[in-house]
């Protein structure tokens, strides 16, 4: 069954600071012609820094959406064009003063396909030393360590609802306990 849609119109709408968004009119298979929304994002990297100890170090930050402070991972936007592997090194040093000795791409997530082109990129960082953090100047972090396992029921108990952090920590798991010989090919 063919099930593509054909791109026959799209204006850009909207351009922010983070996202820009543009009105499409797709033709689906039957013929008949639809509006889609898009949100187009530069996509992001999580990091999940894995201590020896079994510990990892997550954030907490004030998310302004939500109206709270939420438990993360280190995670950061891409710059347009920017090597995600790239990104992940530098947002973990920057946010929580870690450069890893082994850095694994565990793959991406399409964060909200039905109406954003945003693709996070997951990676496994071990082999951690310390080095001087230095988040960008609006960005207020704290800094913690949880156990893997606690994190994991956390995100299972829905203690924990960011989506990239919960998809990474179990991902993380599943892969720790069955690896892949060389990790995942970049995608």
């Amino acid at each position: 069954m063919e099930l593509t849609e054909k791109t026959v119109a799209s204006e850009q709408v909207y351009q922010g600071v983070i996202v820009n968004v543009r009105l499409d009119q797709a033709e689906l298979v039957n013929g008949r012609v639809v509006k889609r929304e898009v949100v187009e994002h530069p996509g992001g990297v999580c990091v999940l820094p894995l201590h020896e100890d079994g510990t990892v170090t997550v954030v907490r930050q004030f998310r302004y959406p939500f109206q709270t402070v939420l438990t993360e991972l280190p995670a950061g936007k891409l710059e347009r064009g920017e090597d995600h592997r790239l990104c992940g090194l530098r947002e973990l040093e920057e946010e929580v003063g870690l450069v890893p000795g082994r850095f694994d791409y565990l793959g991406c997530l399409y964060t909200s396909p039905g109406f954003s082109d945003e693709v996070l990129h997951m990676y496994l960082a071990r082999d951690l030393r310390p080095a001087p953090a230095h988040p960008d100047e609006d960005e207020f972090l704290e800094i913690g360590r949880l156990p893997l396992e606690e994190l994991a029921d956390q995100v299972m108990c829905g203690a924990i609802a960011d989506a990239k952090t919960g998809a990474l920590v179990l991902k993380v798991q599943a892969w720790l306990a069955r690896p892949c010989e060389e990790g995942v090919a970049d995608g």
